[in-house]
């Protein structure tokens, strides 16, 4: 070490170091605190806390006892860390040198936490300064692993392995760059493999470790270094240290997942090995990587079947460790009635708005998949990777609970989950001895169990369940009384798994089964344990999706029983009771809107309204629980849209301004811009469900609502942006004399908007869908504003067909765009007729993919109009055209509304046109495919 300290400064500042941590009163600490922070400003300062935390013993020259001294040392490593991270590129030169040629002297230390300081340290340096900051510390860390010159000891090559490790964990892709030719990983992986051939256990796991954080990447080291680590592995199976095999196991799921060729072969093995594993009752981490290799070679389409041969082997295992441990059992059963106490904030579960708004074609909706803990959700931080069993439907909440962790018993649900939905009966036939032994066993963590294999099973194996529902159904209901909470609320998750098959049986059938199974459900919503209500809850909302119509003869009833619910709940549950509103009005609709479900349901919902603050994350199930709610009812709901119109603009109107407030002031936070979403989603759906004059006056009393409207046009955020969008086509439809006026500002907002090229370099889902809505918006305006699309339709025309030109964009995209082109033509067509050459082959191949609706009615009739203004430029599409009318719908056609005869006339008066331009009309139609059909339809 080239510099040295100074006595006294080394000696002030190992005082303060030891009191900001050690000292017992608050004004020492605080002094030692303030003093750190003047030493901060010595240029030196980051040689200091180097020197301090890597000299183990106490020097001379320091009136301090060793235990003081180390309390030292350890924050002098915290600070050091810090420094780096905040302020490595700014340090003098010869601090950085200083600091990387004495900071490896700390792995060698004896205390496993120093050498853990040092390794952060060292990690720090690499993240900050880069790979090729310190090019050396791979090679230096590698020799000191490898004891190259032995005089390694045992600490420190385990330090040097734990600082390696760190630094692959915090720099994996910087690792696989090229730098002048070479690829840093081409010599570490190498290294790595070597290690795992160590005598130390920690050495061999965190090498393993290691490399496993580079083979999911499937990168050119991996690759080809794939055969030596697999022998490697089989060597290391047996390893009596269990975090050793804890990271074979986890080695193993990732090379079935990159490379399954080489796994196939020792199939047999690895399904012995992973089953003992699994079975390690000692070590539960040890046995949930085991158990992640079936849902890893289960989702894989190359594997799966390889797994066929093992289910007698496999299926009980899995099925053993779903039974809670003792530790959770003693745990459960101390929870009982809880229902009257108040959450905690930290329990109330986030929530995300999902707009409603898209105008695309198929919405990505979730797939229900089982939660093993009998709720619906899961901790959005956990990583979902390896393809678990969750498909939410929503989040769990993120707090302390054990059972919001992913762990080997919902892990072994997962994959009977998955075993079962790629083997069906084979799978049913291991699990039945299992659900004879269990179903009624005398201990509740079995009865639990088997009922959640039997709800995990569901799905994959429901033609081998069916014959003996008849039997099981009565006994789960029966089970919803069970005097354990967690039975009760597993036993929702999985009557909820079964309502589909009660939900469609004959009249005879759902008084036997279904009656029953919904009456059970719904009297567990109002269980006096919150995690029974929530799992009730979640299932009914299940059951609603799978009886759809079915439910319609009992609204009252379960009317009845939410309104219950919303008295007894607590903020937690509340949010699921919204899902279950929201799912029932969704499907039943106009169902729900008599006067005695809405005199029940809507005072319930208006209580709640009145109670949820505008900032409060509640109110984005609740805005978008009613707007469901108000398109059910319909005009039932108009008496109490105007305070609920009026709030939703106030809550725009607020946010906007809290958005600009905060682009003019980068300390504030900016603002939850789902307030916007479901505000304006909400305000959508009023004015769709309600009279078109109440929603006309709605409209006309909110002060400068298209000035807001036109705000949320340009917001920066695409959701807010989509549902606007969403917002001003229905505007279109049922207020354009109050949109009118604001035309001019909107459509210069529009038409800015409708940049397909940006879009595309984002390549977010969220910009096309913008873009979807500002097309279709485009279309309902131009149906009402015909003369006066004229300014805009030059711009329009070719922002629209940039899109339809395009066939990268996504199909629905450009049949919207189409959709609206065909719609500028019933009033622009004489300024769209010079381009019709190059527009009639796109539209006519994007619109023939459009189902037969009257806004494909629209479009076409307006193709016409442009097709009448230039009939000889379609020399080329008209055949196609012709064929395209055949596939009509009759009853557009030939359907009495003032838009069929327009579609019809219309069309008669090409075909007219034709006539006369074509000598031969009739030989002509000879080539059309369905010319029968033609013929039939139009009388040609």
């Amino acid at each position: 070490m080239s510099w040295e300290p100074q006595e006294e400064p080394l000696r002030q500042l190992v005082q303060c170091l030891r009191d900001t941590v050690g000292a017992r009163d608050q004004a020492t600490r605080a002094n030692a605190e303030t003093m750190l922070k003047s030493a901060r400003a010595s240029p030196d300062i980051d040689k200091y806390l180097a020197y301090v935390f890597v000299n183990s013993q106490t020097p001379p020259a320091l009136n301090v006892d060793q235990q003081g001294y180390d309390q030292a040392r350890a924050a002098a490593a915290t600070m050091l860390k810090n420094d780096i991270k905040l302020t490595y590129k700014q340090m003098p030169d010869d601090s950085r040198t200083y600091i990387r040629s004495v900071i490896i002297l700390g792995l060698q230390d004896s205390s496993s936490q120093m050498r853990g300081f040092a390794g952060n340290v060292i990690t720090e340096i690499v993240r900050q300064g880069g790979i090729m900051g310190w090019p050396q510390v791979l090679s230096d860390l590698a020799g000191m692993v490898s004891n190259t010159d032995g005089n390694t000891s045992q600490q420190a090559q385990q330090g040097s392995m734990g600082a390696l490790l760190k630094i692959c964990e915090d720099n994996r892709r910087a690792l696989d760059r090229e730098y002048q030719g070479q690829r840093p990983l081409a010599f570490l992986f190498p290294k790595l493999l070597e290690f795992t051939t160590s005598q130390l256990p920690k050495v061999r796991s965190d090498a393993l470790a290691a490399i496993n954080i580079f083979i999911p990447d499937k990168s050119q080291a991996v690759a080809s270094n794939i055969d030596p680590l697999l022998l490697q592995l089989f060597q290391l199976a047996g390893d009596p240290s269990d975090e050793v095999r804890k990271h074979v196991c986890r080695s193993f799921v990732h090379i079935a997942d990159l490379a399954p060729e080489k796994i196939v072969p020792h199939m047999q093995g690895l399904v012995d090995y992973m089953v003992t594993q699994q079975r390690n009752v000692e070590n539960t981490d040890l046995a949930l990587d085991a158990a992640e290799f079936w849902l890893c070679v289960g989702e894989n389409e190359n594997m799966r079947q390889h797994l066929g041969p093992h289910l007698a082997k496999i299926v009980p295992v899995l099925l053993e460790s779903m039974v809670y441990c003792e530790d959770d059992i003693l745990r459960l059963e101390g929870e009982k009635e809880d229902a009257e106490l108040e959450d905690r904030e930290q329990d109330i579960k986030p929530t995300f708005a999902t707009s409603k708004s898209a105008r695309l074609t198929g919405n990505a909706n979730g797939t229900e998949a089982p939660n093993a803990n009998g709720g619906n959700g899961a901790n959005p931080e956990d990583d979902l990777s390896d393809g678990e069993i969750e498909d939410w439907d929503d989040d769990d909440s993120i707090g302390d609970d054990p059972e919001d962790q992913w762990n080997l018993r919902k892990c072994s649900a997962a994959a009977l989950d998955v075993l079962a939905s790629v083997f069906h009966e084979p799978v049913f036939q291991a699990t039945l001895p299992y659900l004879t032994d269990n179903l009624n066993h005398a201990e509740w963590p079995n009865r639990e169990a088997a009922v959640l294999a039997l709800g995990a099973i569901a799905d994959g194996c429901m033609p081998a369940v069916e014959p003996h529902l008849p039997m099981l159904t009565p006994y789960m209901i029966s089970l919803l009384s069970d005097t354990e909470p967690v039975v009760r609320q597993i036993t929702c998750w999985s009557l909820g798994r079964y309502s589909g098959w009660a939900s469609q049986l004959d009249a005879n059938g759902q008084q036997q089964f279904f009656v029953p199974m919904m009456d059970g459900i719904l009297q567990r919503m109002l269980d006096n344990n919150k995690k029974v209500q929530e799992a009730a809850a979640s299932a009914f909302a299940n059951l609603e999706e799978k009886a759809n119509k079915h439910l319609v003869g009992y609204c009252a009833i379960i009317v009845r029983q939410f309104v219950q619910c919303f008295a007894k709940y607590k903020d937690r549950n509340m949010y699921i009771l919204y899902d279950c509103v929201q799912t029932l009005a969704e499907h039943v609709g106009p169902a729900l809107a008599e006067d005695e479900l809405v005199g029940m349901l809507m005072p319930a919902l208006i209580q709640r309204w009145n109670k949820v603050s505008d900032q409060s994350k509640e109110m984005f199930p609740l805005l978008e629980c009613l707007s469901y709610v108000a398109t059910a009812l319909g005009p039932h709901f108009e008496r109490y849209a105007p305070g609920i119109f009026t709030r939703c603009v106030l809550i725009v109107h607020r946010n906007l301004e809290e958005t600009v407030l905060a682009g003019e002031n980068p300390g504030v936070d900016i603002p939850d811009k789902d307030f916007q979403v479901t505000s304006l989603d909400l305000i959508s759906a009023i004015i769709q469900a309600i009279s078109l004059p109440a929603s006309a006056e709605l409209v006309g009393r909110a002060q400068r609502f298209f000035e807001l409207l036109a705000f949320c046009m340009k917001d920066p955020s695409n959701d807010v942006r989509q549902s606007a969008y969403a917002l001003l086509g229905d505007c279109a439809i049922y207020v354009f004399d109050q949109l009118q006026p604001c035309l001019p500002e909107i459509f210069e907002i529009l038409i800015s908007q409708l940049e397909l090229s940006q879009v595309m370099l984002d390549g977010e889902e969220t910009g096309y869908s913008v873009i979807n809505n500002a097309c279709w918006s485009v279309g309902e305006i131009a149906m009402r504003h015909k003369d006066g699309m004229q300014p805009y339709v030059e711009r329009l025309v070719q922002k629209i067909g940039t899109i339809l030109f395009n066939d990268k964009v996504p199909e629905s995209l450009n049949e919207n765009a189409a959709i609206a082109l065909g719609r500028l033509g019933m009033g622009c067509s004489q300024y769209l007729a010079p381009h019709l050459a190059q527009i009639a082959p796109p539209f006519l191949q994007t619109i023939k993919h459009v189902m037969w609706t009257d806004e494909k009615g629209h479009a076409l009739t307006g193709f016409m109009h442009i097709i009448l203004a230039n009939p000889s430029a379609m020399e080329q599409s008209l055949l196609e055209f012709f064929n395209e009318m055949s596939d009509a719908n009759v009853s557009l056609v030939k359907g009495p509304s003032a838009d069929h005869k327009a579609l019809r006339d219309t069309f008669q008066q090409v075909i007219e046109q034709y006539k006369g331009m074509i000598p031969d009309f009739d030989g002509f139609l000879q080539n059309l495919p369905q010319r029968g059909k033609f013929q039939a339809l139009y009388g040609v």
